[in-house]
């Protein structure tokens, strides 16, 4: 069983990949939280799990780490052979360090860890821009051939961390991250043009922390809800291309994984 975050669709293909490969079952971890009490989920025998998600400040998402905190898995031992795959547009820090923390807490374990370099899709600095057409290509191909490779060793059950942690990785999921989370992860930034909106809605749709509401015209507000993530779903996905995080992502462009 694959339990995967995608905001963009980075993750998302990954995810699908490994499932062509591996035939396991996918769920949608976002789909998964909408309901209330404990994600509860059976595993057949000798089913594997894993989990596919993107680096967000070289740290666990939040949504994953709540998903991991109500997760439920009957018929989970000793021996379930537990991976993860993380995409990211550059490097991953320690953020299979911190995974497997977040893990243990809930008595489970990470036998094998596993990233793959997607194209760009953090657009919240002044230097971050999404990756040029062919720079998206090669990233895609690359990591491609990459997961080919990783869900035989999956389905062989390899252990071992095969990642791209970057230098200093300490440094970056540790102080670095603390910085992100404290003062980059939140929805007070974002806007929306309205004479761009078309009240679609889709933003809304999108959001996997229910965090915008469509009402006046159809456009979006932005409701505080404390979950945001600043994973950008909502700006990445806006059909008129009508939302901005403050001014650093303004003439930017847009990224979905197609």
């Amino acid at each position: 069983m694959i339990f995967y975050f995608s905001a963009t669709g980075n993750s998302k293909w990954a995810a699908q990949m490994l499932a062509a490969k591996t035939c396991d079952k996918v769920v949608d971890i976002a789909d998964a939280l909408r309901g209330e009490g404990a994600c509860e989920f059976a595993l057949k025998a000798g089913e594997k799990v894993g989990f596919v998600f993107p680096v967000h400040g070289w740290r666990v998402p939040s949504i994953v780490r709540e998903f991991i905190s109500r997760l439920s898995l009957i018929h989970y031992h000793e021996s379930t052979y537990t991976y993860a795959l993380c995409t990211c547009g550059d490097s991953a820090g320690e953020i299979m360090k911190l995974l497997a923390g977040h893990l243990k807490a809930v008595k489970l374990h990470l036998n094998a860890s596993f990233t793959v370099i997607m194209p760009e899709s953090y657009i919240g600095l002044p230097f971050m821009y999404l990756d040029k057409p062919q720079k998206e290509r090669d990233k895609c191909s690359k990591s491609a051939a990459r997961i080919e490779k990783y869900s035989e060793w999956i389905s062989e059950s390899r252990g071992g961390e095969h990642l791209d942690k970057g230098a200093m990785p300490g440094f970056y999921s540790g102080f670095l991250g603390g910085f992100f989370h404290s003062h980059l992860v939140t929805d007070k930034h974002f806007s929306v043009d309205t004479n761009k909106c078309t009240g679609c809605g889709k933003c809304a749709k999108v959001c996997p922390v229910g965090d915008i509401e469509c009402q006046n015209a159809g456009h979006p507000e932005w409701m505080g809800n404390g979950r945001c993530m600043t994973c950008y779903a909502c700006l990445h996905h806006c059909p008129a291309n009508a939302i901005k995080w403050g001014w650093f992502s303004s003439g930017k462009g847009q990224y979905v994984k197609k």
